[in-house]
């Protein structure tokens, strides 16, 4: 429960009103008297706390379009994390998220709405498991996926997300490279590089759970069906896609083809991306399996809100462990620029 008292008082009315008209399209009316309190008294503690929020875009609507001032995949919320003067930044995320806004933040408070927001993928690898990999690969750069905890990624050379892998290991120009930990990600960028690729065996549990079978069906229920997949599903679901990218590459392809007639999209991705991604294309048709990430969906206003009241739960990282992690961040931002 919020220490604020929250009612839909005719000054919250006032307040949200413009909002609500970005979002009615994706937030029906009779919601908006449950969200409206808590988007006022969050917009107006930001202002006091110097304080920004950023939202991944597997976030519910109500947060990703009505109180983030920064939404996007792991990589645009890194970089915009390096670039904010806010005091105060409430990751509306997952764990793993958190940790890398604090590397790139060192001085500012990072908070984080509910500490079990975690990933399946990130607890699949840790950085003992790295050491080793390392004794039995001497010499062989780490590329770690951003979706790992600050101890691997200060085990690692460099970091990647989906939108930026293939461009990073073609950098690194070595016949070889360990990525860690995705599984599915890993087979995919070695089909785009001539690197060999020695990959560990971790999975997202959203991703991993779409099925080549999942998408011949609704091809099947739909004409014209355009078929978007990120790149952590299994490779026999890629083959089956129109197009395949991290969750920015995705929206922007369905960008590119928002112009077309009647046009279907499917997003095999995490539920919400479709929700957030419709609201800019209301003439675009969006199929959604609704596979969600129980992580993700930790997050909710009432918590954001108390957790800019209460400054809790702050995110800290070992500074020893920091240093390392952070140089690992750094170089993945440098390519990335």
């Amino acid at each position: 429960m919020s220490l604020i008292d929250l009612e839909l008082t005719p000054d919250v009315e006032d307040e949200t009103n413009a909002i609500f008209e970005r979002v009615e399209r994706v937030i029906p009316r009779v919601e908006w008297a449950i969200h409206a309190p808590y988007v006022a008294a969050i917009n107006r503690l930001k202002k006091e706390r110097n304080a920004v929020i950023l939202a991944h875009n597997y976030q519910v609507p109500e947060i990703y379009h009505t109180v983030a001032d920064i939404v996007g995949d792991s990589l645009a919320l890194a970089m915009k994390a390096a670039e904010t003067d806010a005091d105060v930044i409430v990751l509306a995320g997952v764990h793993f998220m958190a940790e890398t806004a604090k590397l790139v933040n060192p001085e500012k408070t990072v908070l984080v709405p509910d500490l079990r927001a975690g990933c399946s993928l990130a607890e699949s690898i840790t950085a003992a498991d790295v050491r080793l990999l390392r004794e039995r690969y001497p010499g062989v750069p780490v590329v770690t996926y951003v979706n790992t905890s600050a101890e691997v990624k200060a085990e690692s050379d460099v970091c990647v997300t989906s939108g930026n892998a293939v461009q990073i290991v073609e950098a690194l120009g070595v016949p070889r490279v360990i990525f860690l930990p995705d599984e599915y990600l890993a087979k995919y960028v070695a089909s785009q590089t001539k690197s060999e690729i020695i990959a560990w065996k971790g999975h997202c549990e959203v991703h991993e759970r779409f099925t080549a079978a999942d998408i011949r069906r609704y091809r099947e229920d739909e004409d014209n069906l355009v078929v978007i997949a990120h790149p952590e599903c299994p490779p026999d679901v890629l083959a089956e896609a129109d197009y395949v990218g991290s969750t920015q590459g995705m929206a922007d392809y369905v960008d590119g083809i928002a112009h077309r007639r009647h046009p279907r999209v499917l997003l095999i991705t995490e539920c919400s991306m479709a929700d957030n991604v419709s609201a800019k294309y209301p003439d675009v048709e969006f199929v959604r399996p609704c596979n969600l990430c129980p992580h993700m969906k930790r997050n909710t206003l009432a918590k954001i809100l108390r957790s800019l009241e209460t400054m809790e739960y702050e995110v800290t990282v070992d500074p020893a462990v920091a240093v390392r992690a952070r140089a690992a961040v750094e170089r993945m931002l440098a390519y990335s620029r």
